[in-house]
């Protein structure tokens, strides 16, 4: 007992100005758990309120420090080095000026993943409904379920909130909601319902609060960061590599707000093209009210992300012609600003983004393989693929009119340590395909790491004679994760859709053949929204929702080669062959000894 009220003085002593968010938020599950439904309200709401200030309060003297102590244009070495510590010492005063002590406010990192994942929100609806306040119930519930839209049982409980008395719409709200998605959002909907004036106050009113976000987001970044494996008591750096291993963090973080601003909740991939959709959107809607001069500035902000969009030039040319007169963009922050990650490999050659594919998600890219490999994987194919591996047997599963043959990574693999491949052309497969999911995975900036979840070395060959008045598909329009229903326009996640999918990408081995063009489409799947020609080294890559339901014209003449690549978010679907050829390549790299062969196990899940 003593020993609780030393505890509790020492924590009042130094925490007078806030009360740390982790000790309340233990507070309230030790409420919840006791069935304490007041205190669990309390503590809770208290914990949300309190992460919440620690968060403006750091912004806040971030920005007030970086203005007190600027770093010198010259950049000298003591100059600067005094301006960064200047800055710390200032932080650290702000900060305990404001909040107390900082060492009380230092959170475990499984804490911190539970306000980012909105647990708090889960507690909070079970208390409010035990407390017969559904209209507040209804608000955390409805917060949970925006970050964690695969929770059935929240799903649920929302149906039924729906349906109680003096629960209204209104009181669905999502109490973290950012204001510049919010505002994007429902700009969004007033310009699709033809209100352009109403649209233009609120995508106005998100940039504001975009490049506000921007700013915190930013800010932050300046703060201690972690650095994975550094240890600087241990190896004991000098000072300036101290600094510079921080700027660099720094940079990187901040690099991250672009992807964090477009982020929604839940999702593991930002909203694409986010902020240069918000100019598209405002040209256009000053254009329907006829405010011209306004249209091409936002029509020209556009170009500094998309430069030579024809779309874009051909309205700024009339524009132009029905003003007389040029204009000039709007001054924005583009520094970080990026429509795709980093492509990886130096030869890898962007062709098309998504924009010019006329969907979303989708990129198309060249010289991901050299001619030299894509010969010799179409040698290995040759020699590997069976006829109907990958379709369960079927050798003209999509159409009669062509012949499929394929083979998996493991399967290659043991071809070439039976001596019936070389080697040398079996592990090209793996690598490439490894190449392949390194580019996917950062051109479309993931969030987590991105897993294999089927690879097939594929080739369709035109069958003679059958080829005459063709009017169908090498493979129907389809979507990769959901089962698609042009007459509904809809796209149904469920099975024996593998609805774990999540990235799709074809990367081609040749185009010496007539026909077999990569197509998108629109949901109806008729409309053709864009076309790509195979040929060597080329790779379409997109995610496999049905935002993209895509297809393969008739082969008619010579063969079409390619390795196919699927590939998931969630590890509990990773390939398990692709496992084993992990394994196996390990083994090859430290010159193991392989054993009495491979256990082959293929998955025929095309």
């Amino acid at each position: 007992f003593f020993f609780d009220i030393l505890l509790a003085a020492a924590l009042s002593t130094s925490t007078a100005f806030l009360e740390p968010y982790d000790l309340l938020y233990d507070n309230a599950v030790q409420a919840f758990y006791n069935s304490d439904y007041h205190n669990v309200v309390r503590y809770m709401e208290g914990a949300l309120s309190s992460y919440a200030e620690v968060r403006r309060t750091r912004v806040r003297c971030r920005l007030t420090c970086q203005d007190q102590h600027p770093f010198d244009e010259t950049f000298m070495d003591l100059r600067f080095s005094d301006a960064v510590l200047q800055r710390a010492a200032c932080m650290n005063r702000c900060i305990e000026e404001k909040l107390g002590s900082q060492s009380v406010h230092k959170v475990s990192e499984d804490v911190l993943q539970d306000f980012h994942r909105r647990i708090p929100y889960n507690y909070l609806q079970l208390a409010y409904q035990k407390l017969k306040q559904p209209d507040k119930a209804a608000a955390a519930a409805h917060t949970y379920f925006q970050a964690n839209p695969e929770h059935v049982e929240m799903g649920q409980n929302l149906e039924q909130y729906k349906d109680l008395q003096g629960v209204m719409e209104e009181h669905f709200v999502d109490r973290e909601a950012r204001p510049h998605q919010r505002s994007f959002a429902a700009a969004v909907k007033l310009y699709n319902s033809g209100d352009y004036e109403a649209a233009i106050g609120l995508f106005e009113e998100a940039l504001t609060e975009y490049y506000k976000a921007d700013v915190e987001c930013r800010a932050l970044c300046h703060w201690p960061q972690r650095f994975e494996g550094y240890d600087y008591l241990r190896y004991r750096y000098s000072l300036y590599e101290v600094i510079s291993d921080h700027f660099t963090q720094v940079l990187h973080c901040e690099h991250e707000c672009v992807r964090d601003l477009a982020n929604r909740p839940g999702r593991l991939s930002p909203m694409e093209n986010y902020l240069p959709l918000h100019y598209d959107y405002l040209q256009f809607a000053y254009f329907q009210v006829n405010r011209l001069e306004e249209a091409l500035q936002c029509a020209l902000t556009y170009l500094l992300f998309h430069e030579g969009e024809e779309s874009l030039m051909d309205n700024v040319d009339y524009y132009r012609e029905e003003l007389g007169h040029d204009s000039k963009p709007r001054e924005v922050s583009i520094c970080c600003y990026h429509w795709g990650g980093p492509l990886v490999y130096d030869s890898v050659q962007l062709v098309q983004n998504s924009a010019a594919l006329n969907g979303t998600q989708r990129v198309l890219l060249d010289h991901v393989m050299s001619e030299e490999e894509c010969s010799d994987l179409r040698h290995l194919a040759h020699a590997v693929t069976m006829a109907g591996d990958g379709y369960r047997g079927r050798m003209s599963p999509h159409t009669p009119n062509e012949k499929f043959e394929g083979a998996t990574v493991l399967k290659t693999l043991q071809h070439g340590f039976e001596g019936r491949v070389p080697m040398r052309s079996a592990r090209l497969f793996y690598d490439i395909s490894e190449r392949a999911r390194r580019i996917i995975e950062s051109y479309f900036l993931l969030n987590s790491t991105l897993h294999f979840s089927y690879t097939h070395l594929v080739c369709r060959t035109a069958i003679t004679g059958q080829q005459d008045h063709r009017n169908d598909l090498s493979h129907p329009i389809h979507a990769d994760n959901c089962l698609l229903d042009p007459d509904a326009n809809e796209c149904w996640k469920e099975p024996p859709a593998y609805t774990y999918r999540d990235y799709s990408a074809l990367l081609y081995l040749n185009g010496d053949f007539e026909g077999g063009e990569f197509i998108f489409t629109e949901m109806d799947a008729k409309t053709v929204t864009a076309s790509v020609k195979p040929r060597c080294g080329r790779m379409v890559g997109f995610s496999s929702g049905g935002e993209n339901p895509h297809g393969v014209k008739a082969v008619t003449s010579g063969q079409r080669c390619a390795v196919a690549l699927w590939f998931t978010l969630d590890p509990l679907f990773r390939e398990l062959e692709r496992l084993q050829a992990d394994e196996v390549i390990q083994a090859l790299d430290t010159q193991s000894v392989w054993g009495q062969g491979l256990n082959i196990n293929p998955k025929d899940e095309l």
